[in-house]
């Protein structure tokens, strides 16, 4: 635990102290230094499968969705764009590329004939296991040397924080 100095003397601990001025800025600061390696390195990874990581995240995301392959439980593209937070344009696009490479099919919506259902395919849910396998690794070795208690307080942290924005509402634009 950092102390604050009583004598006037500087803190000669290393690094920010949490509630100093520019702590959280660091700290957003790492995190957005390990998501660009995490996702770089995922990204190298799933390379050779033909996917990105905007298509990966898709496949996840479907398959999460319980009766994924029955055409009247499959998700609708546009809640997929909810989902992602993306335009529907740009969901259409991911979801184009992901119908090609035979990874999902489109089918009508049963209850709303405007609407279209994204079912994943067989081919799409060996994708997704193959997908959980290259994330695995990659967190594996870029967390692999912290400690499982560290882990657990770095997630309840970001759950914490998360649960804690979400609360607030809308960010508000400047």
């Amino acid at each position: 635990m950092t102390t604050t100095p009583t004598d006037g003397q500087a803190d000669p601990s290393p690094g920010p102290r949490t509630g100093t001025p520019g702590a959280a800025a660091e700290l957003a600061d790492a995190m957005t230094r390990a998501i660009k390696r995490i996702r770089r390195q995922t990204g190298w990874r799933l390379e050779p499968y033909g996917i990105t990581p905007g298509q990966a995240r898709a496949l996840r995301m479907l398959a999460h969705v319980p009766g994924c392959e029955t055409p009247g439980r499959a998700m609708r593209l546009s809640d997929l764009a909810d989902q992602l937070h993306i335009a529907p344009r740009s969901a259409t696009t991911v979801v184009d590329a992901l119908e090609e490479a035979g990874l999902v099919e489109r089918s009508p919506d049963p209850a709303d004939r405007r609407a279209v259902r994204i079912l994943l395919t067989e081919a799409g849910r060996a994708a997704v296991e193959r997908i959980g396998q290259v994330r695995d690794e990659v967190a594996q070795e870029y967390f692999g040397e912290v400690s499982p208690a560290d882990e657990e307080v770095l997630l309840r942290v970001l759950h914490s924080a998360e649960a804690r924005f979400l609360a607030a509402g809308p960010p508000r634009r400047y």
